[in-house]
């Protein structure tokens, strides 16, 4: 499908290619398809998809979004990992929930900036960065985020910046309801150089 040709694309195929792609579709993949902005913007104004963020789209009929501030963090800033108390309460593991998105960069990138979900963006440098990432799906859209472990080695290094209280209840919330793995706990600290700060809360929960 070229460009010049946009005008024999109907706007059923357009939905139709929504749907190929699991019901999101991002503008610039629909030039690319030959499809044109009179055709995409005419599906909005009629409510048949709606904006996710800046050129993404999805079908108006899929189900609510579950987690709009991530799915726009994620999209917005496609390699930064969600860290600290919202990788905590992706997790499961807080019962604080986060006013901003807590996004990692690496130590190179620009920190991420957003109106609205507020972000609040930390540097890390080297494997504090680049280890213990899993790939999760958030509403149809990869996220990376990273594991329980990583994480809490991560808020004992920020305690100062989150408070402490909120670093030992996702400790024991972590034992409670995750499997709980000392030497994987212990491993991060050491990569996070906290393992003298974490030592002495891990052994206390064995």
């Amino acid at each position: 499908m070229s460009g010049s040709g946009s005008a024999q694309f109907s706007r059923a195929q357009l939905q139709t290619l929504f749907r190929q792609r699991g019901g999101q579709l991002r503008l610039s993949e629909a030039l690319a398809q030959g499809y044109n902005r009179y055709q995409f913007y005419q599906l909005r104004d009629e409510g048949l998809i709606e904006p996710v963020s800046r050129g993404l789209y999805r079908l108006a009929d899929l189900p609510p979004i579950e987690n709009p501030d991530l799915v726009i963090a994620a999209t917005r800033f496609p390699h930064a990992v969600l860290c600290l108390i919202s990788a905590l309460d992706w997790h499961g593991i807080t019962t604080h929930i986060p006013h901003q998105v807590h996004l990692a960069v690496d130590r190179e990138a620009r920190l991420p900036v957003l109106d609205y979900p507020p972000v609040a963006g930390y540097r890390f440098s080297g494997q504090a960065f680049s280890t213990g990432i899993e790939q999760v799906d958030a509403d149809g859209i990869a996220l990376k985020v990273y594991n329980p472990e990583k994480t809490l080695a991560d808020c004992f290094k920020f305690r100062n910046r989150i408070g402490m209280d909120v670093v030992l209840e996702a400790l024991e919330l972590y034992r409670i309801r995750k499997t709980f793995l000392p030497g994987k706990l212990m491993e991060y600290a050491r990569i996070c150089r906290v393992a003298n700060v974490m030592a002495p809360y891990v052994e206390a929960k064995l």
